[in-house]
């Protein structure tokens, strides 16, 4: 997971939006608003292209599950679920990109809560998984740094899906090769390349590893984090790559 920026509704999907909204919020129990969100939503064909489109803007690489960061986001799913919380039903801000695995497989209606009743998943779009999740570059697993890290790496299988294991671990390889070609490019003076090299390393799958390698290196650990990869923290911390890669994606660490 990583931290991603909300996008903006078109103005006529937002006021549709409340619309909806407003004709569950007029039912007089909580049943009858549940009932009426579940059918207001299986027939949401009017917000459907405006939904998906925006959240496809939102997602990691190539409409990337932001849950998972792996598989192709297919899902609208609704972080806090419509079944525990009907009037969010048509929130845009509860919207999220999955795909079908993270979606119905592993999240489903799940929704683990604190005592106090605060979420303990982590919404990417509300705030920065890495507050939460620390991932073990060379291993490809997460750690939870928090309660909240702990429940998205059960709720979601971080760990115990291999592919997403393996697949991480190969990230991690692929990621060290971008940043090398891109500094090879760039002392050859061909800078087209060294563009080309940053948009298809942010638009592969599993963003998270690369995102999580700038990340630590600038951790007061971080010589212990990449011990035996020196040259490779040695290229993250390269202010003139930091800024090609960083800027590209609008982040900073």
């Amino acid at each position: 997971m990583i931290r991603l920026r909300r996008a903006v509704l078109p103005a006529a999907a937002a006021e549709r939006l409340r619309e909806y909204t407003d004709d569950i919020r007029q039912r007089a129990t909580e049943q009858e608003r549940k009932d009426r969100a579940k059918e207001l939503w299986e027939n949401r064909r009017r917000v459907r292209p405006a939904l998906l489109m925006g959240l496809a803007e939102m997602a990691p690489g190539h409409e990337r599950c932001m849950y998972c960061g792996d598989s192709q986001g297919t899902d609208i799913d609704h972080f806090e679920p419509k079944s525990l919380a009907p009037l969010r039903t048509f929130d845009w801000l509860n919207h999220l990109l999955a795909c079908s695995f993270c979606n119905s497989n592993q999240k489903r209606s799940r929704f683990p809560t604190a005592t106090d009743g605060s979420p303990l998943l982590v919404d990417p779009t509300a705030e920065d998984p890495l507050d939460h999740l620390r991932l073990v570059l060379p291993l490809g697993t997460y750690r939870g740094l928090t309660d909240r890290g702990r429940a998205c790496i059960e709720v979601f299988g971080l760990n115990e899906r291999a592919v997403l294991v393996k697949g991480r671990m190969d990230a991690y390889w692929t990621a060290r090769d971008s940043i090398e070609l891109w500094r090879t490019a760039m002392d050859k003076g061909n800078p087209d390349k060294a563009k080309r090299i940053v948009r298809v390393a942010w638009n592969r799958p599993l963003i998270d590893v690369l995102v999580a390698m700038f990340h630590q290196s600038g951790h007061p650990a971080a010589d212990a984090l990449f011990v035996g990869e020196e040259e490779t923290l040695e290229l993250l911390r390269d202010p003139e790559l930091r800024a090609a890669f960083l800027h590209f994606r609008g982040v900073s660490y």
